[in-house]
């Protein structure tokens, strides 16, 4: 048995038929690298055989009785791969448009949490930009499975490093065991429910320090940018069940050219260019606040964190994304000082800080709450939490060959939630910076029109910065 840690059981709680909890990640494979060619009842029956080996997509959820305690992990006795790999061709000609439709509306379905958490989606047919055809595949895990690294690693789990090469084996990918009976359930969960106000005192007087120093560094100026002052945009509301999704390509190593002319790190490049992004979004409609907009950002805390379970090893921080600055370089380096503090504060956070107070999450009190939240779209009523999610996960340096097809795209998706319709995820791959963007339907109907903008105001920064000074 594998119980979820509080913050891993969170994202079931806080999931409504509108703010669905899982992320997804399109992958557009070259099948003309694999050496018997492509063929689905191979491709299936092997990736059958990889993901028997990874826990994740073998287990599934069992609800300890009466919800006293978070729910747990069992093997799945009755795992069946059919009810996780599903097929469809694009009607031709299918191109970039038609498959941003599929991968909307794929990730706008809810998983069946009587079986594993996952679904893949394999779709032919796709004929990409330079009028080559490919093959796709759209994984779709729940994030109380994984997080932005972790999920990376299981997606790389499942590839290799040549065409004709075993999987890459898993160090630790979670357990797989066999669940308890109904009152061993019970009893445990109730142990551990009644434990955890005894851990009160070790969370109370670190936080009361970090109040304290948040204080302090108020004073200075040095604090990261605080929650609840964001501008209100159309993409700050109440959502819906729908999605939209649009992908790009960034050159990595044109990112790291920038980076060696100007000091600013990978990550201050990549909040610039979609701070450009979404100012010119925002412009192009009229709807460009006075404000800077405000960036949720997630941070693996996976080195640092103590905890040998769970999941999700994530904390946050919220960074401002200089939108209310025109100048491309100007708003590099506005952003990376501020960056510079955002993350020196984030240290005076606890690795574990997040997760620790996430174990007093309770299940029915989180799950009435979020529906009676959407329910008013109090959303729209309080001030703005944060504008946006911006994820940025550190990819392969190298090929990968997924069963035998070499990876050519890796495009992540992550959630979008009440108050924040809006998510983008960047992921390095083999030299390229692979860009998804997907919103609530009702959040940004278009979101084509955002993304094109990444690839402009890469280029207005390659023109602002002094490249030529680069050896």
């Amino acid at each position: 048995m594998d119980r979820l840690s509080g913050l891993d059981a969170s994202f079931l709680y806080l999931e409504t038929p509108e703010q669905l909890m899982h992320v997804c990640a399109l992958i557009v494979l070259d099948t003309s690298t694999m050496p018997n060619g492509y063929s689905y009842p191979e491709f299936r029956a092997i990736l059958a055989e990889r993901v028997k080996k990874l826990p994740p997509f073998t287990r599934r959820l069992r609800r300890v009785p009466f919800d006293v305690s978070h729910p747990v992990w069992v093997r799945d006795d009755h795992f069946d791969i059919d009810h996780h790999v599903h097929r469809m061709a694009l009607p031709a000609p299918a191109g970039y448009a038609e498959l941003m439709e599929v991968t909307g509306h794929f990730a706008g379905l809810p998983m069946d949490r009587g079986r594993p958490l996952w679904e893949t989606l394999l779709i032919e047919g796709y004929v990409d930009r330079d009028g080559v055809e490919k093959v796709v595949v759209i994984i779709k895990m729940h994030h109380s499975t994984v997080d932005g690294a972790s999920g990376a690693n299981l997606i790389s789990y499942l590839c290799s490093l040549e065409p004709d090469a075993p999987a890459l084996a898993p160090d630790d990918a979670g357990r797989n065991e066999d669940g308890p009976g109904g009152f061993e359930l019970i009893g445990r969960g109730l142990l551990d429910t009644l434990s955890r106000p005894f851990s009160l005192p070790k969370l109370v007087q670190p936080s009361i320090g970090l109040i304290s120093e948040t204080i302090g560094r108020a004073w200075a100026g040095t604090t990261m940018a605080p929650p609840f002052t964001a501008p209100r945009t159309s993409f700050n509301g109440t959502i819906d069940g729908h999605r939209t999704t649009a992908v790009a390509d960034l050159s990595l190593g044109d990112i790291k050219a920038v980076r060696k002319a100007t000091g600013a790190t990978v990550n201050d490049i990549v909040l610039s260019i979609a701070g450009g992004a979404l100012r010119s979004y925002l412009e192009l409609r009229g709807e460009l606040p006075d404000g800077p907009l405000l960036a949720s950002v997630p941070v693996s805390v996976r080195e640092e964190s103590k905890r040998a379970n769970g999941a999700n090893k994530v904390s946050a921080l919220f960074m401002r994304l200089r939108t209310d600055i025109a100048d491309p370089l100007e708003r590099l380096r506005a952003m990376a000082e501020s960056n510079k503090n955002a993350k020196e504060h984030h240290k005076a956070v606890g690795a574990d800080t997040l997760q620790d107070w996430a174990e007093f999450a309770a299940p029915r009190t989180f799950g009435l709450a979020m529906r009676a939240y959407a329910g008013m779209r109090l959303a729209e009523k309080h001030p703005v939490i944060h504008n946006l999610v911006i994820s940025n996960v550190p990819g392969p340096p190298m090929p990968l060959y997924f069963i035998g097809a070499q990876v050519v795209g890796l495009y992540p998706f992550g959630p979008v939630m009440h108050g924040a319709g809006l998510n983008i995820t960047v992921l390095s791959n083999n030299g390229v910076v692979h860009v998804g963007v997907i919103a609530a339907k009702a959040s940004m109907r278009s979101p084509e029109k955002l993304i094109v903008h990444f690839a402009e105001e890469l280029e207005r920064l390659k023109a602002a910065a002094p490249l030529s000074d680069v050896s």
